[in-house]
């Protein structure tokens, strides 16, 4: 790759929010709290999902696996963000930019993918409820699961190396907190018009699919759903799909208004925005939701600290 014009590039400086200074002490409060809370609310879900015999069950395994990515995606980010907003030294190696933008593109495949496999699920518990656990066996949960990580990250192996060999000529200054594609396909001093198409092309894929078969998925299950002719029934059905297609518009939302558009229209400001929300604030409203609208989290996490307290008083 052309990464300069000169041998002394040593990687690209994140202006992130130096244009306004005057936030960047109480950003660096409140991107650390929430990044806290996050860590604590997805690590507590994972937790939960292995030492609890209640959530030995496919919805947890896939719910547990999301977290793990959001806690991936977050401290993909997160720490290099807080570093420079305290930091006078703003800069981010080559190699560190290569690898944030490789994860973060990879997990938000693997997200994507995910979620519609976790729609999968919720149709096969709700439309199938007397073959759910033949039909959603270990086996094929794994697989789904592997499936996910290895489409998001290949797709990122590619995306990654052509956005990386484009030449940048001496350009390294990334209007952004991370390294990103669109903000990186601003910096090529060449015609990025390919990799926009590609771009939009991926987008669409990993989108535009994943996000049309949780709408079929939910449809299927809405119409089965209606046919309940208890009241009860009726919620307790829809409460077991309302936290995840919370999530599913919360994260489908945000992505489609990053990338579903050409980077050169962009608005810098409000990509920032948006992309703060994405990295930092999803990660931290998934176990918010799946813990305070599910009992059998709560259930298990009053199990849990009933357990410990027990062992403290033994």
């Amino acid at each position: 790759m052309e990464r300069a014009n000169d041998s002394t590039f040593s990687g690209f400086i994140l202006l992130g929010f130096s244009n306004q200074p005057h936030l960047e002490t109480a950003l660096f409060v409140i991107i650390l709290i929430i990044y806290c809370l996050s860590f604590v609310g997805n690590g507590t879900i994972i937790l939960l999902s292995i030492v609890d015999a209640h959530l030995h069950t496919p919805m947890y395994f896939f719910l547990s696996n999301l977290s793990f990515m959001d806690l991936c995606l977050t401290t993909c980010t997160v720490p290099q963000t807080l570093a420079n907003f305290k930091g006078k030294d703003k800069t981010i190696t080559y190699g560190g930019c290569v690898t944030q933008l490789f994860i973060a593109l990879g997990l938000g495949g693997v997200e994507c993918v995910l979620l519609s496999v976790m729609a999968y699920d919720r149709y096969a518990a709700v439309c199938r409820p007397l073959h759910y656990m033949v039909n959603m066996h270990p086996q094929l949960c794994l697989q789904l699961v592997v499936t996910a990580w290895l489409t998001g990250f290949g797709n990122s192996i590619v995306h990654t190396a052509l956005t990386m060999t484009l030449p940048f000529c001496g350009k390294n200054q990334v209007d952004h907190f991370f390294c990103e594609v669109p903000v990186m396909l601003k910096l090529a001093c060449t015609n990025t018009s390919i990799n926009e198409a590609e771009l939009f092309a991926v987008s669409v894929f990993f989108l535009v699919v994943p996000l049309s078969l949780i709408l079929v998925s939910y449809g299927h299950i809405t119409r089965a759903v209606l046919k309940i002719k208890s009241a009860q029934g009726r919620w307790k059905a829809f409460g077991t799909c309302g936290s995840h297609l919370m999530v599913v518009i919360i994260f489908f939302g945000t992505l489609i208004s990053m990338y579903l558009q050409p980077p050169s229209s962009y608005s810098q400001d409000v990509n920032k925005s948006i992309a703060l929300f994405y990295t930092l604030v999803t990660p931290l409203l998934n176990p918010l939701i799946y813990t305070l609208r599910n009992k059998e989290v709560k259930g298990a996490l009053r199990r849990l600290v009933r357990r410990n307290r027990d062992l403290r008083q033994s």
